[in-house]
């Protein structure tokens, strides 16, 4: 993310190489040459699990009917009349879309824009040059605009697509469909916010003439109306300003929780139609999904894992599976931190980061449920779950660039390590520690890794390699299906100890971690075969029989005393935040 021209850069920052032929080959290794066997594992077949499990009929009956529940027959336009374009950003979808509705209620036709921006499809991570967006986030991206493109088709539109930058986009197609508006959601980070800036900029030079007789109206602009519309409390209902957001997250939820209330979700119209009746010739056509191919990128579907599917259509459908179908959500406190399998969690993350699922129509999912099965501390624990991707968005608006910065919100100083071979030992999941490879095998593989095992790499990484937190979070960056900047880099500050919040010290013991969350070895075994064979009590820590560590651990057995020149060093820190 861009920093402020006030933090120059530090060439010390940029000892890694820019992207190399290797990294490009890792990103799309398939799964089957990370494994030496593809004999079952102890957990059955070998075969990746879709996620959701629905059938693509089956799924897009539970979007169906979760849109039949959503339409208002008796919504009208509001009469403003002309043509509103609608830039798609992060919130690919339907439902619950308040820029769609206004847009809608605010005009004739409606013109919805996607545009492919190549700072994001092909530009690289700031500081180390990572890829900034992987093959399978880019083919979840590209499942997203697919399924928005059929149910923007069904409620009577179509989304239009262009491949470059925003800002040179929107004001030529504003300007081709004579369009007054272009609503949008705000985003809270940086590089985000300058497009917004540009967008803004760019419209101002757009004269749009307006109907009548000559001289009765004077000609104007298109305006950008952006909307916030990403969290599950909005932000003009904190009970206080983001300036002074609490600190301390508990003390967020507390507030919101107590004095705030979540809005409903917003109702659509029965059509949304019709688009603009001229103008589009003149920029030549809807235009085409982008492919892999098209974005110069390549992808070995996985033999293992899990395999997510992009869409709105499959959001709900998960949805409805985990709530309703498999009956989940009533033990989900109790199975959260689990690690194989797509059902020990929600696995709504990937839909929520690239707005295929409303935060809000979760939550009245979860209060429908309430009502016709049952209410608990694993109903509840959802809630608690979304506040806290919110509390990390309004972090992001609140402290700006410095989530992004070597030192965190606080500028803590600590010394850190960029040791190349170390950090790829790490990224490649060649450490010698088993949970940590199976781990970093899986987001390889997948683009997926389970919240315990979020916590347990990040603790790793900056407490017993004692590596650069930023090198961590960009390759997560690069990897992550369910990634946004406020969650990945609020997560990773407070797991290097530099976050808003220094009450908590978390190290993450890896024989604790193992012994409690795999303690037959099944999650090492399946993402690491050649310890299948070895006695299920040794998986975790096989010897001889596993490759060499790469370097001891700071607190070994769990029992020791904490190193105090350890703790010294590492100022406190706290777990990594899940991602559900």
């Amino acid at each position: 993310h861009f920093l402020s021209s006030s933090s120059p850069l530090n060439p010390q920052f940029l000892l890694l190489p820019r992207q190399s032929a290797r990294l490009r080959v890792l990103l799309s290794i398939p799964v089957s040459a990370m494994s030496s066997s593809s004999s079952s594992s102890s957990r059955g077949a070998l075969a990746a699990a879709a996620v959701p499990s629905l059938s693509a009929d089956e799924a897009g009956a539970a979007a169906d009917e979760a849109f039949l529940r959503y339409t208002s027959p008796s919504m009208r336009r509001s009469g403003g009349g002309g043509v509103a374009i609608v830039w798609f950003r992060n919130d690919l979808r339907v439902l619950d879309n308040e820029a769609v509705v206004r847009a809608w209620a605010a005009s004739d036709a409606v013109l919805p824009v996607y545009c492919v921006d190549p700072r994001i499809s092909a530009g690289s991570t700031h500081y180390f040059g990572f890829p900034k967006t992987g093959a399978l986030r880019a083919q979840f991206l590209i499942e997203c605009l697919e399924d928005l493109k059929r149910n923007l088709t069904k409620q009577g539109l179509d989304l239009l697509i262009r491949h470059g930058k925003p800002e040179d986009i929107l004001p030529s197609i504003a300007k081709a469909v004579t369009a007054h508006t272009v609503y949008a959601h705000k985003e809270t980070c940086s590089e985000e916010l300058l497009v917004e800036h540009l967008v803004r900029k760019g419209l101002e030079q757009v004269v749009i003439p307006q109907g009548g007789a000559s001289n009765q109206k004077k000609p104007r602009n298109p305006k950008l109306q952006l909307i916030w519309g990403a969290t599950l409390y909005h932000v003009d209902d904190l009970p206080f300003s983001v300036n002074n957001l609490p600190d301390v997250y508990t003390q967020f939820r507390k507030a919101v929780e107590s004095k705030s209330s979540v809005r409903n979700c917003s109702k659509l119209p029965p059509s949304l139609g019709p688009p603009p009746g001229s103008g589009l010739d003149e920029i030549g056509g809807w235009g085409t999904v982008p492919t892999l191919e098209s974005l110069g990128l390549s992808m070995t579907k996985a033999e293992k894992g899990m395999h997510f599917v992009g869409g709105e259509s499959a959001a709900l459908g998960r949805v409805h599976e985990y709530f309703w179908k498999k009956d989940q959500l009533k033990v989900y406190k109790e199975t959260r931190n689990g690690m194989l399998g797509p059902d020990y969690s929600t696995k709504f993350s990937p839909w929520l980061a690239s707005g295929s699922l409303s935060p809000r129509y979760i939550c009245e999912e979860v209060k429908r449920y309430e009502k016709q099965r049952i209410a608990n501390d694993s109903t509840y624990w959802v809630l608690f779950e979304l506040i806290w991707r919110d509390y990390f968005r309004f972090i992001s608006a609140k402290y700006g660039n410095s989530i992004f910065h070597l030192g965190g919100p606080r500028n803590v100083e600590s010394k850190w390590s960029q040791d190349q071979a170390l950090f790829e030992s790490w990224r490649d999941g060649r450490t010698g520690y088993p949970l940590i490879d199976a781990n970093m095998k899986e987001l390889l593989a997948t683009g997926f890794m389970s919240n315990r095992g979020r916590q347990i790499v990040c603790s790793f990484l900056v407490r017993d390699m004692g590596i650069d937190w930023r090198m961590g979070a960009e390759w997560f960056e690069t990897c992550l299906l369910d990634y946004d900047p406020a969650s990945n880099y609020g997560n990773w500050t407070y797991g290097a100890g530099v976050g808003n919040d220094p009450r908590e010290d978390r190290y993450f013991s890896i024989p604790k971690q193992a012994k409690t969350y795999d303690p037959d070895g099944e999650y090492v075994a399946y993402w690491l075969p050649e310890l299948r064979s070895i006695a299920k009590e040794r998986r975790n820590f096989p010897g001889a029989s596993y490759i060499k560590q790469v370097v001891p651990l700071k607190f070994d057995g769990g029992h020791q005393k904490r190193d105090q020149q350890f703790n010294r060093q590492r100022r406190p820190g706290h777990m990594y935040r899940r991602q559900k």
